[in-house]
């Protein structure tokens, strides 16, 4: 049985994108399944927050960008104003995941964003996204703007913070054990090991009903 892993974050979460980098470190190579889930940090009607406020300058220049530099992690924090509200990205996530490219979508968003400084609560930014990862721009532009995906967006969401206890990201669940916020590679593998250990013992010596 293969170890999973399911990370819960948010596109303009700065700490969910260094997260997953190290994550990506500590996976290389590995056979494990990772499963991207959703989760809102203002959804509507909360009112987005500046990025020119203090809040958002001192967290980047006291926290988040220090981070980064220490992991070796390339991003810049997008001149947007106000953060862009992140439901339709997420709901082309669903269509993504839909059609075989969840997790590459959430890359490619994450770097739009993080790296590349768009706006991902723009539909067309995100339709040139979906292209770009080789999804049908018009197939999944319209998706987007009849709301296709909004009702499944809305019951992953509420499965984050309902049944899954979620309330900060990044948060992770490796195997049984859940992690929020940014560790080291080095601390992931570590528990991915552990967990891999924990999996095998679970399983131990068994029949089915074709072999024994």
């Amino acid at each position: 049985m293969t170890l999973k892993i399911r990370i819960y974050s948010d596109f303009v979460c700065p700490f969910c994108y260094i997260g997953d980098a190290q994550l990506k470190e500590a996976l290389n190579g590995k056979d494990i399944e990772v499963e991207w889930m959703p989760f809102e940090l203002r959804p509507e009607p909360v009112e987005p927050l500046s990025v020119k406020s203090n809040y958002i300058q001192q967290g980047w220049n006291y926290s988040v960008k220090p981070l980064a530099e220490q992991f070796g992690v390339e991003m810049t924090l997008p001149d947007i104003d106000p953060i862009p509200r992140t439901h339709l990205a997420h709901e082309g996530f669903q269509f993504a995941k839909e059609h075989g490219k969840g997790n590459e979508y959430v890359d490619a968003v994450f770097k739009a964003y993080w790296v590349k400084e768009q706006d991902i609560a723009n539909i067309d930014v995100l339709a040139n996204i979906a292209e770009e990862i080789g999804l049908n721009q018009d197939q999944f532009k319209e998706a987007l703007t009849t709301r296709k995906y909004k009702e499944g967006h809305q019951k992953a969401v509420r499965h984050a913070y309902e049944e899954a206890k979620v309330t900060a990201v990044p948060t992770f669940f490796i195997g049984n054990q859940k992690l929020q916020g940014v560790h080291t590679k080095e601390q992931l593998l570590q528990i991915i090991e552990s967990e891999k250990v924990e999996l095998e013992i679970s399983i131990g010596d068994s029949c089915n009903i074709e072999d024994c």
